[in-house]
This record gives structure tokens, C-alpha cells and sequence, in this order.
């Protein structure tokens, strides 16, 4: 597949920090995706309850929502700003502990219990840290992390899941040569090689 002048680029973890010190996020959507609300059916298939992870969720309002719903919300972000602003903007009483299998990671968890940010690289997780999920919400992650790292991302997600899990997933269609990203290109067939 050609992804044009994409394949090499990198970017770094410092160039999201900065995103977020600069309040250069564009990709913040202060209203909650309409797809998630369009297809929030598919994500949920008639269940309750569930655990729901946000993969690079930044400080994504559609967590509150959910969690308002009665599902237990993780997210992964690796900007501490972005998870603080996501808690104060809502309101949300937390607290925060240090991840002892994670070096320098935080956890920030409501009081109330159902929303839980881990703020690290999202490949510092596995599943003996944060469980499986019945649910992903992957609105801007797959498009986000660096073409070099699609695998290793793919394949950590895919451990995450339960069997019967639901995944939710936005890409964007536009010319890779056009536009260096993120977010990047990522082509239906290297999704279906990606997840099967």
C-alpha cells in the first residue's frame, strides 16, 4: 500500500507534550464524535457495564459520557496536562497514584471509580496492568501513533480485548503525499492486515 512519504516519519512523544503545552489540538473535539454517537449501538451490542478503553484518549469528553451511562472508562494518554484538563473541565474529583509495574506512570482515577487515565506510553500497558476491555473507542489512537509502530500498536490492542469485544475505529481518507500527518493515512487493507 502507498503511504506515500508517511512510512518514515516519527513523532515524538516531547512533539505531543508540546501539542499540549501550545494548545496546538486541533483533534480535541469539545462536543464528543458524532460516529461514536451514531454507532454507540455496535460499541455496546445490547450490553451494559462495560469497560470501555480509550487508547491515546487525551481529554476525549465522550469518557464522561459514558461513564455517565454506568461503564467503567480507561483511557491512555501520555500528556499529564491533557488528563488533569480533562478531570478539572468536568469537575471530576480524582486522585492520583503512582503505576508500580510502570516507571514514572500516574494513574488518575475519578472518586467515583468508573474513569481511570493511565498517563505513560500507551506501550508500557499490558493486560496483567489495566485487564481487558469489552469495548474500544479508538477515535484518533491508530491514526495517531507512528507508521513504524502500527504492529506493535495493533498488537497490543488485540491483547487488550476480550473475545466478544467491540472495536471502534475512525480513520481518515486523504492523498499521504499531500499531507505529512498526523493524523496519518492508514489504508482499509493495512487495517484488515493489521486486525483481520
Amino acid at each position: 500500500s502507498d503511504i506515500g512519504s508517511q512510512k518514515e516519519r516519527v513523532v515524538t512523544e516531547e512533539e505531543w507534550l508540546q501539542k499540549w503545552e501550545m494548545g496546538n489540538i486541533g483533534f480535541h473535539k469539545e462536543q464528543g464524535h458524532p460516529l461514536l454517537q451514531k454507532y454507540l449501538d455496535v460499541l455496546l451490542n445490547g450490553r451494559s457495564g462495560l469497560r470501555i478503553f480509550f487508547p491515546l484518549c487525551g481529554k476525549a469528553v465522550e469518557m464522561k459520557w459514558l461513564a455517565d451511562m454506568g461503564h467503567s472508562v480507561v483511557g491512555v494518554e501520555v500528556s499529564e496536562q491533557a488528563v488533569k484538563e480533562f478531570f478539572s473541565e468536568h469537575s471530576l474529583p480524582y486522585c492520583e497514584e503512582p503505576v508500580p509495574e510502570i516507571s514514572g506512570a500516574k494513574m488518575f482515577q475519578s472518586t467515583s471509580g468508573d474513569i481511570s487515565l493511565y498517563c505513560c506510553s500507551i506501550y508500557d500497558l499490558s493486560s496483567s496492568i489495566v485487564g481487558k476491555f469489552d469495548g474500544v473507542w479508538d477515535r484518533g489512537a491508530l491514526v495517531a501513533v507512528n507508521p513504524c509502530d502500527r504492529q506493535r500498536y495493533a498488537s497490543l490492542m488485540i491483547n487488550l480485548v476480550e473475545k466478544n469485544s467491540s472495536y471502534l475505529l475512525v480513520t481518515v481518507s486523504y492523498d499521504p503525499n499531500k499531507h505529512k500527518g498526523p493524523p496519518f493515512y492508514v489504508p482499509e487493507s493495512e487495517i484488515q492486515s493489521l486486525f483481520g
